[in-house]
Formats: structure tokens, sequence, C-alpha cells
């Protein structure tokens, strides 16, 4: 899960036609039994997840032997850093004896991971000489990762993305060289696909869409493997709102449909009902579908208003009512509904609480445009402002610069009114 650092192995893998980290793994593991003359040779999924992790550090010999026969090129060229002189590929025609290594090995090795925190423990000394993790701990990561969706939610993902990797990358340390009990280990898988889909949604919120599509699609993997279907639903999710930004539609309502699938195996709860069906209303409402997205809209509902449940994950925690209207109204506008949208994006912006205030910065943009639409010119100046306020105030959200710098543009043929030529001065100014 490396990005952007290492999209050349992702990059690399798809164009082999290994279209998840298990299929890749199995390929290196193929190739590395024949160029290492080795039978029982293998490369787990874990290990090839962390090549694609922040910072993986330079793969054993036999693991570069093996990468090279199942690419064609060595770890120099696919994203690896070698942090020092003196490793060395193994030639394919040697064979090589691979000393037994146990998983859960101390912390010698951690300067090659890149973590900053771990680097000041000396190889050997009794502090790092082993890695327990225990419920504390546990509950530490889990604590870390929901407090960064709440950042999120106030201030946008600009400034999240780098803090989520390094987490990240700290949880796969974790899970390779620390000592855990089988539920531990089952916890931290969790905490780690969780973290995943949440690292992709702030990079698709900073603007960074390869990166984010990198990491749902390796969130996604990862529920496959270990059969989460929560996690399997969210991302889908996360996917089908990217999709819209995309200009995929159909591929928008083809994940959120997937989704409702997951949804079924573990019995979600109707907020996730209701979050599903509004994805596929705005995948409709792109696509120019009226009918089906009346009918996913009025479902959404129908699911809100069966009320919240203790069985109500906390990455739907976002979805109350401002927010359904806002996506409402992003969903009327995108049908050219301009004067239902206007009325919706401004109730959703009049309800919006301060700790959602990402969101409302994005719903105001919406409504300046949806208002721009309808020749309310008054109410598109004001709404503009509004949002650009926000970001003044902080908001690192690229998603919502991005819709200010559609309205700046959209008002540059309506400059004769002085509000609106007073509001593109603005956008121009502070929007890049």
């Amino acid at each position: 899960m490396r990005t952007p650092a290492n999209t050349e192995l992702f990059a690399a893998r798809v164009a082999k036609g290994w279209f998840s980290q298990e299929s890749a793994a199995k390929a290196v593991s193929s190739a590395g039994r024949d160029a290492l003359r080795d039978p029982t040779y293998e490369v787990s999924v874990r290990t090839f997840r962390r090549w694609e992790s922040a910072n993986p550090g330079w793969p054993r010999p036999d693991q570069a032997t093996a990468i090279r026969a199942a690419f064609g090129r060595g770890p120099e060229q696919l994203g690896f850093q070698q942090v020092s002189g003196n490793m060395v590929d193994i030639p394919a025609d040697t064979p090589v004896t691979i000393p037994s290594v146990k998983r859960r090995t101390a912390l010698a090795g951690a300067a090659t991971v890149g973590l900053p925190w771990l680097k000041s423990s000396a190889p050997g000394s009794a502090q790092s000489s082993d890695l327990r993790i225990g419920e504390e701990e546990v509950a530490g990561f889990q604590d870390t990762a929901a407090d960064l969706d709440v950042i999120d939610q106030r201030f946008g993902g600009d400034r999240l993305w780098r803090s989520a990797k390094m987490h990240l990358s700290y949880i796969h340390h974790v899970m390779d060289h620390g000592t855990y009990s089988h539920e531990i280990g089952q916890q931290l898988h969790a905490i780690a696909g969780q973290l995943t889909t949440s690292l992709g949604w702030f990079c698709y919120d900073a603007g960074q869409q390869t990166e984010a599509r990198v990491y749902f699609s390796e969130a996604l993997n990862a529920s496959v493997l270990t059969g989460d279907h929560p996690l399997a639903t969210r991302t889908l999710s996360n996917m089908s709102r990217q999709c819209i930004d995309l200009g995929k539609p159909r591929e928008a309502v083809r994940f959120a449909r997937t989704a409702e699938q997951y949804a079924a195996k573990w019995e979600a709860p109707p907020r996730v009902s209701t979050l599903l069906s509004i994805r596929a209303a705005q995948g409709y409402a792109r696509a120019g579908d009226e009918l089906h997205a009346t009918v996913s809209i009025k479902r959404a509902w129908r699911s809100f208003d069966q009320g919240a449940t203790n069985r109500d994950p906390q990455w739907t925690s976002f979805l109350n009512e401002a927010e359904l209207v806002c996506l409402e109204g992003m969903a009327r506008s995108d049908l050219g509904q301009h004067k239902r949208a206007v009325r919706l994006l401004d109730r959703s912006a009049a309800l919006q609480a301060i700790e959602h205030s990402r969101n409302r910065g994005m719903c105001l943009a919406q409504l300046a445009r949806a208002a721009l639409s309808d020749r309310d010119y008054d109410r598109t100046a004001d709404a503009a402002l509004e949002s650009l306020r926000l970001i003044e105030g902080g908001q690192s959200s690229t998603r919502t610069r991005r819709h200010l710098a559609a309205v700046r543009d959209d008002l540059s043929g309506h400059k004769s009114s002085t509000p609106l030529r007073e509001t593109f001065e603005l956008l121009t100014h502070h929007i890049a």
C-alpha cells in the first residue's frame, strides 16, 4: 500500500495482469521457485503488501531475485529504496539456502521501515528486544484511526493523509514484527483495513485520485482475504463517491450496488442502506437517469427514517439529516433541477454542525453553483463567500477548493452583476 513513491510496483503488477496482491504474490513465488531452484519458496501476501506500503526497505536477496524473475526488472526500478550499499541481488543461477526466520522479531531492523519514532531504539537494546501488542496498544491504534476520521470531517483530508500513511506503516510493522495473540492479530488486520480505506478517502479529498484508488483497491483486497464484509461495504461506498468526481457515473452505480450485496452479508443497519442508496442515486443523477435517481433517493430517505441503531458503524456517523439533504441536493442539481437543489442545499448548510464543517463548505460551494444556474445571484455570492471563509479559517479540502474554482469559472460570464464580479475577484485571488 505505497503511494505515491511506489506506484512503480503497483503499475508493474497491474501491467502483468495481477490485479490483486494475492495474485501478484503467487506469481512472484512461482518465479522465485524457478530462479532460486527452491520448490518450497514462497512470498506471502503480507510481504507483497509491505512492498507496496510506505518505506518498505530493500527486499532480502532472495526476494530481490524473485522480483527480478517475475517482473524482468530489479527492485531499484520498482520503487524500492536501497538503504545500504551492501545489498546485492543473488544471481538467478545460484542455489540459495534460506534460514528460517521467526515472524515475531525484535525491532533491530526498524530503521529500514522508515518510522522516525522507532529509529531511536538501538539494535539489541532491551527497549527494542520485543514488541508485545495487547488490548491497550490496539485501543490506541483504534483511537488514532477514529480521531483522523473526525479531523477529516472538520478540516478535510489535505493535512491528514501523510499522518494516516505513517500510522498505517507503523501498524503493518507491528503486524509483521510484533508478538500478539490470534485475537489481537484479527483486530490489527481490521484496524489496518479501516485505516487503509480512510487513507484512500483522505487522498481523494486531497485531490490525489490515483493514490486514492490504489488505497481503495488495497482495502478491498484486504476485505476479501479476511472476509471483512463491513470493510468491503465501506470501501465500495467510497469508490462510488469518487467515481462521481471522476466522471464515471455507471461505475459509481455498480460500486454502490456491489456494496449493497456485501451489506446484506452482515445484515447491515439502515444507516448503511441509506448511504448506499444515496450513492447510487448520485450515480444515476450524474448519468441523467432521473427515474432511477428518484427511486434511489426515496429509498435512502425510507432507510434514514428508520433511525440510528447501536449497530451503526462509526464510518456512517457523518450521515446526519444535513448531509443526506446535501447529497440529495447535489443529485437534484446534476439532474438540472436547480431550484429544488438550491432549496435543499440551503437547508443543509443551515443544519450542518461545526464538527462537520468540511461537508458544510462543500455544500455551500455546490449551493453557489446551483444558485447561479437558477440565476439567484445574491445567493450565489453569499454561498461562495461563506465557503471561502471556511477555507480561510483552516479547512484543507482540495475538493472544496476545486468546486469553488468551478464556481469562479462559471462566474466569468456574469461580471455585469456587482456582487458576482466582486465574488469572482475574491475567488480568483484566493483559489488557485
